[in-house]
Order: structure tokens, then sequence, then C-alpha cells
């Protein structure tokens, strides 16, 4: 018989982290943890981690529903592969996280417990490039970061814009183009839906002149000015909050074939989880748009699970998997990060006692 539990954890920023919807000090998540009850001491655990303020399920009712969720993987007599793909059903339309940690935690499960939760090269140490995250913080900050990830070997960065005085922003671009060509760092931005409708098309031209490779959602959801802005963009458009709360697949090819960006953004626990987002990206390859899977601030468990499923495709440009390095009490995993990549050492091992799944 199946036996399931959830617990809560918060983990705290060791630096400020900042973006254009303001400065966070901690992130809390929800961890699902599932077991037979003929053998306890073999868990598998997935992670719900809800951002407030962006994810569709960040609602006063997300602790019912996993409750919920949770009360009925106990009626499951037993697991196999076939039930894998059918278990994130019994998750409501509307709680991408819970289904995302629900697979998570089934696929470890089904996998013997032990972090597996995609069986692909990636388990067995093939790294995967990434771009290196600058948050906004003061100008001379953000150019110390800069320098810092390209000494660390990056050679894609991501810009967090919208959130400081335009111009400033433009110089630290200015600056970085300066020292560094075009085919030597890639610069992607993300302005969190941050620009107005009147000015965002200057902005994007002025942009466009430290040869940025992208832009993601440079306005809010639901813009209608954003069809248009995509054809006449003087910067590739990546869509990501855009995504948010689009469930079924014929929904997902209907706003790609209306809006027509020229990439998405990914993040199983804002997207559907890793069926949702599969079907975001087989959506994506019908319509000739590019795509790349990135984190959402998730601990190293979801990290973990988030960069196995990236390891199932092919990727002819770097992800935004470079986030395991942001809490001061995350989890102790073999996730690595090292000359612009993440992969998993083979020769460490996860630490999680008691102690590390409570607070």
């Amino acid at each position: 018989m199946l036996e399931a539990s959830f617990f809560k954890k918060t983990f705290h920023f060791n630096f400020r982290a900042r973006t254009s919807r303001g400065l966070m000090k901690d992130k809390t998540s929800w961890f699902i943890k599932v077991w037979d009850s003929a053998n306890p001491a073999v868990f598998g655990l997935g992670e719900c981690g809800p951002l407030p303020g962006l994810s569709i399920d960040a609602t006063p009712e997300f602790e019912n529903v996993l409750q919920d969720v949770v009360t009925r993987l106990r009626s499951v007599q037993r697991l196999g592969d076939d039930a894998i793909d059918l278990l994130p059903r019994m998750v409501p339309p509307g709680f991408p996280s819970i289904r995302m940690g629900i697979e998570t935690a089934v696929r470890d499960l089904v996998h013997g417990g032990n972090r597996i939760i995609f069986k692909n090269s990636f388990l067995r140490g093939q790294p995967i490039a990434i771009n290196g995250l600058i948050w906004m913080d003061d100008m001379d900050i953000m150019l110390q970061q800069i320098t810092d990830k390209i000494a660390q070997g990056y050679t894609c960065i991501k810009i967090k814009v919208g959130g400081l005085n335009f111009e400033r922003e433009c110089d630290i671009l200015h600056y970085v183009r300066k020292k560094y060509f075009r085919d030597q760092i890639t610069i992607r931005l993300d302005a969190n839906g941050a620009f107005k409708t009147d000015d965002v098309l200057f902005k994007l031209t002025e942009l466009s002149r430290f040869q940025i490779h992208s832009i993601e959602q440079p306005l809010k959801p639901g813009n209608e000015a954003l069809e248009a802005l995509c054809r006449k963009t003087p910067i590739p458009i990546a869509l990501d909050e855009e995504l948010i709360g689009v469930d079924a697949y014929e929904d997902k090819r209907k706003l790609l074939q209306r809006i027509k960006p020229q990439f998405i953004t990914l993040k199983p626990t804002l997207h559907g989880g890793f069926l949702g987002c599969e079907q975001w990206i087989n959506a994506a390859n019908e319509e000739g748009i590019g795509w790349w899977i990135t984190s959402a601030l998730e601990s190293n468990i979801g990290l973990n699970a988030i960069c196995q499923f990236a390891g199932n495709f092919q990727h002819s440009i770097p992800q935004g998997l470079g986030t395991g390095l942001l809490y001061s009490d995350n989890f102790e995993s073999p996730l690595e990060t090292n000359r612009g990549t993440i992969f998993l050492n083979t020769k460490a091992q996860w630490l999680l006692d008691e102690n590390s799944l409570i607070n």
C-alpha cells in the first residue's frame, strides 16, 4: 500500500535576491514524500514550490489541495511504470507546482528512492550548459556579478532588467559589450513584464544595440500589444509568465500560433509539471519556436528533477538551471556547477537525514 505525507520548509537566500517584483529574503516550498508501507526506508521526494505573486497556485487553498492529493495517493495499491503518467492527473487544473511535486516523488520512488527521476546521460555525469543569472542590485554590484560569472567560465549571462533606471541598465550592457564581444558572451534579458506598452518598442530598440540574444516577457501577460510586438521586435522575445495557467494542449498550440514568439522558457513548477512542459515543447517544435528549460527558485530537490528532465533533450543553447547556490540552508546534493555547466557528481551523495527534512 502506498503511503504519503507532506511537509513545509523555508529556505533563506544568501544574498539580496531582487527582481522587478521586489526583494525576496526567503522562499518556502512544500515536499511530498511517498513510500511503500512495507518498506518505509525507501521513499520518493518531490518539491512543490509556488512563487508568491507569480504562480497560479500561490493561493490560500494551496495546502488544502495538497492535503487532498496526498490523501488520494494513499488509496493507490501499487506503483508501476504505467502509473507514473496517470498519478499527476490526481491534481486539479491550476496547481502546476503540486503536479511537479507528485510527478517527481512518484518517479523517484519507482526508481528506488535514490533521487533518480529520469534515466538519461545527466545521471552519468553529462553536463548541461547553463546561463549565469545576474540579479538586480546597485550598478556596481551588478557589474561585479557579471565579472564574477564570466571569470567562472559562463559564456551566457542572463540579466534581470526593468527594476532600475533604464539608462543605468543600458550603461551596464554597454560595459559588457565594450569588454566582451558577441561571440564571447551571449546576453539574455528578463524583464518579468516590467515594460509599458507605450515605450516598449523604443526600449527594445535601444537594447538591441548591445546584441541581445533574447528578452523574456517584456510586457505583462495578457497584454494585447504582445502579439504585434513579437512581429516587429528588434530583439527575439521569449514568453514566460504568458504561459502560466494554459493547461490544455490545444490551448497551448493556439497561444503560440497567435502570438508567435521567437522563444518560450519552460518552468515545470509554473507551467504544468513535466508532462505540461513536454506539451509546450511539442507545440513549440510544431510551430518552429525555440525553447529552453529553466528552474524557478527551487531547492536542490526540485533543481535536480528539472536538470534530469532537461537531460531528456538535446540542447543547442544554454539552459536556465544555475539556481542551486541561492540558499544558505539548501539540501546537500551531488549537483555541482563548473565552467558554465551543471552536472551530477557521480561520486557524491545526497545528505537527507531527518533533520534536513524539517525546518
